[in-house]
């Protein structure tokens, strides 16, 4: 028989669990909080029966993932992982120190599918979805490796978490649950490169996320040469989508918008952005691109960063330069996994 990750269960599914098995209900919240405290293996249950240990022994694994490899910023202390499931899938997370508290930013998918030029995490495509407790996974393993308690979660590492909607929807109300990590739902921020059936959903959903959308470009043309799901949606449908986002759950939207040099850097992007956001509550988080190797996309100067940020805030919309963070370690999404798998591809699948 194959084992389950015990992680992928809710309260609701442990309880299940426990019935089927004619144990008392309220194992199941004392198995949760022992599995969100990063047990590896159910013998280090203590409060929980010898006999029934060795049943979930039996059907499930704890689902912790391994370290392959970490990288930690000299600038910022801002910490990379690289992450091996039990399937031998590669993954990554980062974890960033503020003053408010630390953030982990979570992949969602083994790679991607979505194809966005400067993004490392498609290269190779999508291998599969991340279970919602491989995601879990991702938090309890670092909160391990740095005894320091995660309290914000961004899902905008490798992957679309659209694109695996149920696993993602699934991943963020076990995190939020009392008995787990009970990590607050407006610490909760999804980033999507525009899926619009997905933003719609997630409207509906009742769960107080920030929703993060990756524009890159103030007009169709210029996302297309960045991202191919331009060529699905238009950038007003994404606008629109963003509206009724903003209307059902009163939340402010995060628009994303990477600078690429002489791509979409220039005055009169800065110019149709304006526009295209007027009256929108959002606000712009302007971030100077972080070069992936072999793609030959660069960044513009500090100079030009901060003109196209002026002609925002002019024309009245609210606008940050994102804080780089870990850029001696290559923080940007999928760049580590892929280091390590043109490595491994040199070996003879071996590093």
């Amino acid at each position: 028989m194959r084992k389950e990750n015990a992680l992928d269960m809710n309260l609701a599914d442990l309880e299940k669990v426990m019935f089927d098995h004619h144990q008392p209900k309220y194992r199941a919240g004392q198995i949760f909080q022992w599995l969100h405290r990063g047990v590896r293996g159910f013998h280090e249950m203590s409060s929980i029966p010898l006999q029934l240990r060795e049943m979930l022994s039996e059907q499930f694994y704890t689902g912790m993932p391994e370290i392959v490899e970490k990288q930690v910023s000299k600038l910022d202390g801002t910490a990379k992982y690289l992450l091996r499931l039990i399937d031998g899938s590669l993954i990554e997370c980062v974890m960033l120190t503020y003053c408010h508290g630390n953030t982990l930013c979570v992949s969602s998918q083994v790679g991607c599918r979505m194809g966005c030029l400067f993004c490392a995490s498609t290269k190779g495509g999508l291998v599969r979805h991340l279970t919602p407790g491989e995601m879990v996974g991702q938090i309890l393993v670092s909160r391990e490796d740095t005894g320091e308690r995660i309290s914000n979660i961004v899902i905008m590492g490798s992957g679309e978490p659209l694109d695996n909607y149920n696993n993602v929807i699934k991943f963020i109300r076990i995190i939020n649950q009392e008995k787990g990590l009970n990590i607050g739902l407006r610490h909760v921020t999804l980033s999507t490169c525009g899926l619009v059936e997905g933003i719609d959903r997630l409207s509906a959903e009742g769960l107080p996320v920030t929703l993060s959308v990756s524009l890159h470009g103030a007009d169709d043309e210029t996302r297309k040469k960045l991202m191919p799901v331009a060529k699905k949606y238009k950038i007003k449908e994404v606008i629109k989508a963003c509206e009724r986002y903003i209307s059902r759950t009163g939340r402010r939207v995060t628009i994303e918008y990477a600078l690429v040099k002489e791509i979409n850097d220039g005055e009169e992007d800065a110019v149709r952005l304006a526009e295209l956001l007027k009256g929108l509550l959002c606000h712009v988080n302007l971030i100077p691109l972080n070069p992936v190797r072999g793609i030959g996309l660069e960044r513009p100067d500090m100079q030009k960063v901060n003109n196209f940020k002026e002609m925002l805030v002019q024309r009245g919309i609210p606008v940050t330069v994102r804080r780089e963070m870990g850029r001696d370690i290559n923080g940007a999404c999928g760049q580590l996994r892929a280091g390590h798998l043109e490595l491994s591809e040199k070996n003879g699948g071996k590093v």
